[in-house]
């Protein structure tokens, strides 16, 4: 392995292990008990499977993916199907996005993030030559996300919606889709996002909140406010790991969804930048990492788009904690508590390592 993957697997290590800590200093209670150790070993055995999963990846040979792709595909929509029927997807505060096992909680759209780039991916390759055109071109490219996010939208889940609909567009920018496409594209979905937002009153109430949060603090959403609040607190050095205290029934999905702000008050300031630059450095390395995969299109279009992915999805989380993004359940990748997205995370980092082995391996040349 190359210095640049060495130095990509620390970087995760790294991410990983704040993330463990922080999982468990954020689940205390203000009434501590075996509660508390039962999130640590719950996320213990999550990180298990993940690294599991991601050393299974990295170590699958790269022309699988391109094979498997199509496979990969037909089982995700399987599930994202499986989890809309009444009893058999859990319904959780009038949501239906994860299927149960006993135990085991799977969330199947975040499958989607490791298979719908892989299948696109495979796609944009084999019609380069005539991606600029609509019908010859695009539609048979893009048709997997068309199938792919309106199940995601019935689960309801707007904001996977919109993260899946970027990283296809991410795909497809660096397949070389033309700029007019992308403007043309914005122009279509802009009502329809409109209106799915005024027919959801909770959408809109995140709206009208985060534009809340700048003009009028008092009235932002609680959420918000508590956030903002434990990220303040923590002044620049921060109280200290396990010290915090408006993880104490203050803010809520403090293990969760505002891990970062957590992490702001125990670790300050420092914490948080420090917190940023890794995920800075884990972009720029993953990037040298896939160097080597520019002979193979295919490689290249997938590796990249699924760093894209970990690493906006990391930003995105980051900018709702401190308001810069209206307020959106979304875990912080590698540092949140939870299962479906940790392994899904371990198993993009895995795959990314396996795609950079691509070399000048064959490419899909048509369908």
């Amino acid at each position: 392995m190359s210095r640049d993957g060495q130095l990509f697997i620390c970087l995760a290590t790294v991410l990983v292990a704040v993330g463990t800590v922080m999982a468990h200093s954020a689940s205390m209670t203000s009434r501590p008990s075996d509660k508390d150790e039962a999130h640590l070993t719950k996320h213990v055995v999550y990180l298990g499977v993940g690294l599991v999963v991601a050393t299974a990846a990295a170590l699958m040979p790269p022309g699988v993916w391109l094979k498997a792709a199509p496979w990969l595909f037909a089982a995700t929509i399987i599930l994202l199907v499986a989890v809309l029927i009444p009893g058999l997807g859990a319904e959780v505060n009038g949501a239906r996005r994860w299927l149960r096992f006993g135990p085991v909680s799977v969330q199947p759209s975040e499958i989607a993030k490791l298979t719908l780039p892989l299948l696109i991916g495979r796609l944009a390759v084999a019609r380069s030559n005539e991606l600029h055109r609509w019908l010859n071109g695009t539609v048979p490219v893009v048709w997997p996300a068309g199938i792919v996010l309106p199940l995601v939208l019935l689960e309801p889940d707007l904001g996977t919606t919109l993260f899946l609909a970027a990283g296809a567009a991410a795909l497809l920018f660096l397949a070389g889709w033309p700029l007019r496409n992308f403007a043309f594209g914005v122009v279509l979905a802009l009502p329809a996002l409109a209106a799915i937002v005024i027919a959801q009153p909770y959408q809109l109430r995140r709206l009208t909140g985060f534009i809340a949060a700048w003009t009028e603090p008092g009235s932002a959403p609680y959420q918000v406010r508590q956030a903002l609040i434990t990220l303040g607190s923590g002044g620049v050095t921060g109280t200290g790991v396990g010290r915090g205290w408006q993880k104490l029934s203050f803010l809520p999905e403090a293990n969760t969804d505002f891990v970062f702000a957590v992490i702001g008050e125990e670790m300050g300031l420092f914490g948080t930048l420090g917190l940023l630059a890794t995920w800075c450095a884990f972009f720029v390395v993953g990037l040298r990492v896939l160097r080597n995969a520019h002979s193979n299109r295919f490689a290249f279009l997938c590796g990249t788009t699924l760093l894209v992915q970990l690493v906006g999805q990391a930003f995105v989380n980051m900018a709702i904690v401190t308001a810069l993004l209206p307020p959106k359940g979304i875990a912080l990748p590698l540092v949140s508590y939870g299962g479906s997205n940790l392994v899904t995370s371990l198993a993009a980092i895995g795959m990314v390592l396996s795609l950079s082995r691509a070399g000048h391996e064959p490419e899909l040349v048509s369908t």
